[in-house]
């Protein structure tokens, strides 16, 4: 499934943690069984594209904390990623 661009830019104004609120939800929506099919894959789809937006932005948090050295004086500093 291809990824809508409205769906990529709404990932990119939706914060990490609103995003994750939103997933909850979704699944939460699917697990009550109460969803019909039609709606059911459209949410999954949703889901999914959701999904992809935490991991690269849990990836990005990654990386910041493996770039978090110490200096000599015993202070940590972190590097820019970028």
């Amino acid at each position: 499934m291809a990824k809508s661009a409205k769906t990529e830019h709404e990932n990119k104004e939706r914060s990490f943690e609103d995003s994750l609120e939103r997933l909850e939800k979704i699944v939460a929506a699917m697990e009550s069984g109460d969803v019909p099919l039609d709606k059911a894959l459209e949410m999954y789809e949703e889901g999914i594209n959701i999904s992809q937006y935490c991991l690269k932005e849990l990836d990005k948090a990654e990386l910041k904390l493996k770039k978090l050295t110490r200096k000599l004086d015993g202070s940590f500093e972190i590097e820019d990623v970028d």
